[in-house]
């Protein structure tokens, strides 16, 4: 069944799988961003998608690079997104920059490498956007705020203190929503107009940009095309509205899950619009007599015999008897122990915990546990 509103059918989306990895290094070693889980049973890259999905947007291209076998098996053809589709839908775009055979090493590369996706497609308008982040946003009506202004480029941000990372941007507005100045990697901190790497702009124009930097050997989308194009172009920007938050830090990581655990977090990014994933057909989880928990979320498959609070657990975990985990992410098929006492740690998948482990970390450095391993 069609999720999305038709008139958002001349739109195309684009979607980076792989951008800004250098800030969690300890989960993207094994997988791309888009595909990090986050939140019991999704991935990272179910909000961008669901996002298009839900405005309408029923061509999506996703740019692929390094460690992509996971996306591609968390995304197969779309099915779960009803991008399974004979004319558009999903569609996996190598990470070649442009008619090389070497990956992209930057955004434009990457969207070098896009050029000939975008030329086959027909729709009038095309919204960009990375994976690493969880927000709601309905892209038509960015669509409409793009076309009202006449811009060249509506550029979504989102006020919020300055996060750090390896790369930022933040920028200023006229009282019509005009960008005035835009900074990258500003060295001033407090509440900014954060861009959130959401763009809408004709398809046509953002051709002819990609093209005229092939031309001018530009090497930074926003060092050599957005800030030299303050006073040039119509770029205009977008407030976000609502809970935002991306992933630039293992810290922050930790951050955005339990944040999920909040009422109110919950009802703003599930209520109203799904959000999307692939369905796993799991078991219902099974809580022994000796079980307790306690404000958790607990995915299918679950086995609980211990003491769970404040904690998100994947599919197919198991808490041993006599077993305290508080303030903890386990991902899928972590096996703990009995008698173990865990606080504050992040379990990647597949991993086993054995008798009497006690292991702590804390809310801004929590303990971090690599995939398949044994402790």
């Amino acid at each position: 069944m069609y999720k999305g509103d038709t008139k958002m059918a001349s739109t195309v989306g684009i979607i980076f799988s792989s951008m800004n990895e250098e800030n969690v290094p300890e989960l993207t070693r094994v997988r791309s961003m888009g595909s990090i889980p986050i939140g019991g049973r999704y991935r990272v890259v179910d909000f961008a998608l669901s996002n298009m999905v839900n405005s309408g947007i029923t061509t999506v291209g996703m740019i692929t690079k390094n460690n992509y076998q996971s996306l591609m098996d968390h995304l197969g053809a779309g099915k779960d997104w009803d991008l399974s589709r004979k004319d558009g839908g999903l569609i996996l775009l190598p990470p070649y920059s442009g008619e090389s055979e070497t990956l992209y090493r930057n955004r434009l590369e990457a969207l070098k490498g896009a050029t000939a996706f975008l030329k086959k497609c027909k729709e009038d308008f095309v919204v960009i956007t990375d994976s690493d982040a969880v927000y709601k946003l309905d892209y038509s009506k960015v669509i409409e705020a793009h076309i009202a202004k006449n811009a060249d480029i509506t550029m979504v941000y989102h006020e919020h203190e300055v996060v750090r990372s390896h790369y930022f941007m933040t920028f200023n507005t006229a009282d019509d929503g005009r960008i005035t100045d835009i900074e990258i990697n500003p060295t001033s901190g407090g509440v900014r107009k954060n861009y959130i790497n959401v763009m809408v702009a004709r398809t046509s124009f953002m051709l002819r940009l990609i093209q005229d930097a092939i031309q001018h050997g530009y090497k930074s989308f926003g060092r050599d095309i957005l800030s030299p194009s303050v006073g040039l172009f119509n770029l205009y920007a977008y407030k976000l509205e609502g809970y935002y938050s991306s992933i630039s830090s293992l810290e922050k990581y930790f951050e955005i899950n339990f944040d999920l655990l909040k009422k109110d977090v919950r009802s703003e990014i599930f209520g109203q619009r799904d959000v999307y994933t692939k369905v796993n057909d799991s078991a219902p989880a099974k809580f022994a007599d000796t079980a307790k928990v306690k404000n958790s979320l607990v995915s299918d498959g679950c086995i609980i015999e211990g003491t769970v609070e404040n904690c998100i657990l994947f599919r197919g975990v198991k808490i041993g008897r006599d077993t305290v985990v508080k303030n903890c992410i386990i991902m899928t098929d972590n096996i703990i122990g009995e008698n173990c006492n865990l606080a504050y740690v992040v379990s990647d998948k597949d991993s086993v915990i054995r008798d009497g482990r006690v292991l702590a970390g804390c809310e801004i450095q929590p303990y971090f546990i690599s995939k398949g391993s044994l402790i």
